[in-house]
């Protein structure tokens, strides 16, 4: 039996009439770009993860550009990101002229390490992006004391974390603005691409609105420079077929991981650490191993599928080679994408299955 690492086709082919009854009702009525397949979107968003209102975006890049833009970040500012991400996290800081500043990450979460945030502090500073990586909430608590120290405006990239909570209020809700992605493969994907802004201060979800279509509140009329980061109907009628779904879709993801944290026991394997502050919805099962290649060469062979997300941490990217952060800057950071290999963790996974990842990785 083959366990693949990903497979989107088992969910769409069971929401298949579901969707292409939305699609060609978007269709009938030209509802292209936003419209009320988005704005029907946005307010179950909303409601159903906690949200006082959100803004449908194109993708999951556009929130955190959006963000960037209003957090009023340019040139010469500095803003703080941890370097083990995707790398969409930076762009935003990068797109708006700003310089990415990165601060190493948590041995247990791979998340943002408060210390080292603070640590990476300058005069120049003016904010943090903030990622939940692979669904586990960071330690809000702790950046937010950080960030009012210094008067930082807070951006949350959860583009992997949708649904998780930080002590009981949606990641997202915490800090200035929270941006999301609606990618095919993320936990809530749709059929191309797509994203989602929040914030709980009303002026800033006012100006993302504005930035969202060309600065604009009336057409022809641009108030603010802003762009184009409208989602399109389709995609909005697709995530209203979904969403319903994404409570059941998280409670497996987290079963199976339940079970991996239970009954994987191979020696030197190292699994993903569950703080009591909040629960992962586990976008990715993510171990370590010193013999990580050999690990998922073995895996491979008793057809089980892996993937190594992520293999080459932000600074030694050569897009920020400028940065001028070479190997070694960042150790905990380095080590994770030497070592980390992400297990299947997908809802459609069969009880069977799970058992076969266990034991391939137990036999290794």
């Amino acid at each position: 039996m083959k366990v693949p690492f990903l497979d989107l086709g088992i969910q769409h082919r069971a929401l298949r009439e579901q969707a292409l009854a939305a699609l060609t009702a978007t269709y009938d009525g030209t509802r292209f770009c936003l419209g009320k397949d988005v704005e029907d979107f946005e307010k179950a968003f909303a409601a159903t993860l906690g949200y006082p209102r959100a803004l449908a975006m194109n993708s999951g890049t556009a929130p955190l550009h959006v963000a960037c833009m209003i957090a009023g970040f340019g040139p010469g500012d500095e803003v703080i990101t941890p370097p083990f991400t995707f790398i969409s996290s930076a762009w935003g800081i990068s797109y708006v002229g700003a310089t990415p500043v990165f601060a190493d990450v948590e041995e247990g979460t791979f998340n943002l390490d408060p210390v080292q945030l603070e640590a990476a502090i300058t005069p120049r500073t003016k904010g943090i992006i903030v990622v939940h990586l692979f669904g586990q909430p960071a330690r809000m608590e702790e950046i937010m004391a950080v960030a009012r120290r210094h008067n930082l405006f807070v951006i949350e990239d959860c583009a992997q974390a949708v649904g998780a909570h930080y002590r009981g209020t949606p990641v997202g809700a915490i800090g200035d603005a929270g941006t999301f992605s609606f990618y095919p493969t993320k936990n809530l994907g749709g059929c191309g691409e797509g994203g989602a802004f929040v914030s709980r201060r009303e002026e800033v979800h006012t100006q993302a609105r504005h930035i969202r279509v060309h600065g604009s509140d009336r057409r022809y009329y641009h108030d603010i420079i802003g762009g184009n980061f409208r989602m399109d109907g389709f995609q909005g009628a697709l995530l209203n077929v979904k969403l319903p779904h994404l409570a059941a879709w998280t409670a497996r993801r987290q079963a199976i991981a339940a079970r991996y944290l239970a009954e994987i026991t191979l020696a030197d394997v190292r699994l993903p650490e569950q703080p009591a502050y909040g629960k992962s919805v586990f976008h990715q099962f993510t171990i370590r191993h010193p013999r990580r290649d050999a690990l998922r060469e073995h895996l491979a062979k008793h057809d089980v599928g892996t993937d190594l997300i992520y293999p080459v941490p932000l600074h030694l990217q050569k897009c920020y080679a400028y940065l001028g952060r070479g190997a070694g800057s960042f150790p905990v950071a380095e080590k994770a994408a030497a070592t980390c290999v992400s297990l299947p963790i997908f809802p459609e996974l069969t009880d069977d299955q799970v058992g076969q990842v266990i034991a391939g990785v137990n036999s290794f």
